[in-house]
């Protein structure tokens, strides 16, 4: 845990109020009592440490306290105490389209760019109401859901089926004593298709919600609660809940059925109603989940203010790399952390349509505060994080067909594993059905004009199931922050077979994990030629897939196979 700085034997009091701002200053290997002695030398007040991830939490009051703290030799990167970080574009453009005065506010700077028409906004493909899914009706789904006809929208569920997670469900449906942590934008726990497997007393919410940012632009909005602290079974953007559902949304006979429908769901929230991430939660989220049991968890987002973070680039100002350093370092540790705790780490590999082990140009960065982009030129010496950090699964994400789509990112370096992410481009015209369906939060169904004053959807992007006048909702969403939970929920059934007791209930060294999420694989090859061509509205994009069948850089050493993860040998 973090410790106040009177524990440590300082007396120096929190000076909120105080003009300046809040670092955190991550400091060599056993350097903690030379650190506190430079930021006090620098002119900055020490406030917390946290000795597990090496760092202290500082107040900078003058303004030399940066310039002055770089040049010591204890010190290995500060970082601001600001959002890092953003969830994919799909919620994030959803709530823009409802909201435009807060437009380009929410926007995925790492979503390629689509012209102006039906594919525009990821997911939709027309604004008509789409029918009921009602209790007692027999749907398409009910004739041709085979095993798991128990849930009235298993027949959307392609990517079920892609995976042969509808088959798993029957033989491995995952173990109650497996926890699996979302650490994401929250999870609607009192959702009917994600409640029975709802972790409520474990969860917990690292973030305070922020009405507006610093220069008194809107952020996350209005308060939902007095504390602007929102309970743990809450999500004001619908992105968590969306990851939970595909995780672990369990088998009963209503709406869909999750890759491993018997596992817990921890909320482990680090994300701000707007989409942003700050760096303190999303470090606090995986030393919690490291402590406290958790044996997998999903990280469907990627760091900022910088979309690629460089340590020594040129282009950057010593202050801008000494953040950047700071980002790479401090989540690594958390990340190296957890890991060493029993926690497996799955993460998205992103939505920039970009080889990852090639990067040139960033036009994105620093995105925060706004309005200070500026292109610069980058190198593979640039990392994402966390998804090229040390340790993590990074999932690239795959369409109906198979192939990897459009806006995934990619690398040989980078793409471990695949799965479906949903592409409403992979096929004839634009389709939402070639999208991932799973649960969402009514209020931002409401919040988002997706469905009417009756609760009736407004569009094809939306379904409403129904049973004994409860009704629920889900929402058709792309990206590889959808293909990641997936890769998550197999995990959880490997756990689930092969955990032994351990904190929390059940226990799983990542490394074993990891290797036979590889060895259960389906493998892919590159496809043929390498150099695979999207055309889409007239418009023509190449990527170039490098490797072999065993590892490549679309698929990396396969597709995910929940089938296969239900049934391999020990």
């Amino acid at each position: 845990m973090a410790i106040p700085l009177a524990a440590c034997g300082s007396t120096q009091p929190r000076l909120d109020s105080s003009p300046g701002t809040d670092y955190l200053v991550f400091y060599a290997a056993g350097g903690q009592d030379k650190a506190l002695e430079a930021i006090e030398t620098s002119g900055g007040r020490p406030l917390s440490t946290e000795p597990r991830l090496g760092y202290v939490v500082a107040h900078g009051v003058v303004a030399s306290f940066l310039e002055t703290l770089s040049n010591d030799k204890a010190i290995v990167g500060i970082s601001t105490d600001r959002p890092i970080g953003f969830t994919s574009a799909a919620v994030q453009q959803q709530w823009a389209a409802a909201h435009p005065e807060w437009a380009g506010d929410h926007v995925d700077a790492r979503r390629p760019s689509l012209p102006e028409g039906p594919a525009a906004r990821t997911g939709t493909t027309s604004t008509a109401a789409a029918p009921d899914v009602a209790a007692g009706r027999k749907s398409a789904s009910r004739k041709t859901a085979g095993k798991n006809a128990l849930e009235p929208l298993a027949a959307r569920q392609w990517d079920m089926k892609m995976i042969g997670a509808d088959r798993a469900n029957t033989i491995a449906p995952g173990d109650k004593k497996v926890l699996v942590g979302v650490i994401d934008t929250g999870i609607d726990g009192k959702h009917p298709d994600i409640a029975p497997n709802f972790n409520r007393a474990l969860s917990r919410n690292f973030v305070t919600d922020r009405p507006k940012d610093p220069n008194g632009q809107p952020f996350d909005g209005p308060c939902e609660v007095r504390t602007c602290q929102d309970p743990v079974d809450a999500d004001d953007d619908g992105h968590g809940t969306h990851v939970a559902s595909t995780i672990g949304s369990p088998i009963n006979g209503k709406g869909i059925a999750g890759v491993a429908p018997n596992v817990q769901l921890v909320n482990i929230r680090a994300g701000q109603d707007s989409g942003m991430f700050f760096l303190k939660p999303s470090l606090d989220a995986l030393t919690y989940a490291a402590d406290n049991g958790i044996d997998v968890v999903n990280m469907s987002y990627y760091l900022d203010p910088w979309l690629f973070n460089c340590p020594n680039n040129k282009a950057d100002s010593e202050r801008e790399r000494l953040e950047q350093r700071g980002i790479i370092t401090g989540m690594q540790r958390a990340l190296d952390y957890a890991r060493s705790k029993g926690v497996t780490l799955i993460a998205a590999i992103g939505n920039g349509s970009t080889d990852l082990g090639r990067p040139r140009k960033d036009e994105q960065s620093p995105d925060y505060p706004k309005n200070t982009e500026r292109t610069r030129a980058i190198d593979n010496s640039c990392l994402n994080v966390p998804t090229e950090s040390e340790g993590v699964i990074a999932i690239s994400g795959l369409g109906p067909s198979g192939r990897k789509a459009l806006y995934s990112d990619y690398g040989v370096e980078q793409t471990d594993l695949s799965a479906p992410g949903g592409d409403v481009l992979d096929g004839g015209g634009v389709s939402t059905s070639r999208s991932i369906l799973a649960a969402a939060p009514t209020a931002v169904m409401r919040a988002t004009n997706k469905i009417d004053a009756a609760g009736r959807p407004k569009t094809t992007e939306v379904v409403r199931d129904c049973h004994g006048g409860q009704c629920s909702y889900y929402q058709y969403l792309d990206g590889t922050s959808m293909a990641a939970p997936h890769a998550t929920g197999v995990a959880a059934i490997l756990i689930s077979r092969f955990g032994r007791p351990g904190p929390g209930g059940t226990s799983m060294d990542p490394a074993s994990v990891e290797r036979l999420l590889y060895s259960s694989a389906t493998p892919k090859a590159c496809p043929v030629p390498r150099a695979y061509k999207y055309r889409y509205f007239g418009q023509e994009e190449t990527h170039v897939c490098e490797g072999d069948t065993a590892k490549n850089g679309f698929y990396g050493r396969g597709v995910i196979n929940a089938y296969k993860a239900a049934t391999i040998a020990p």
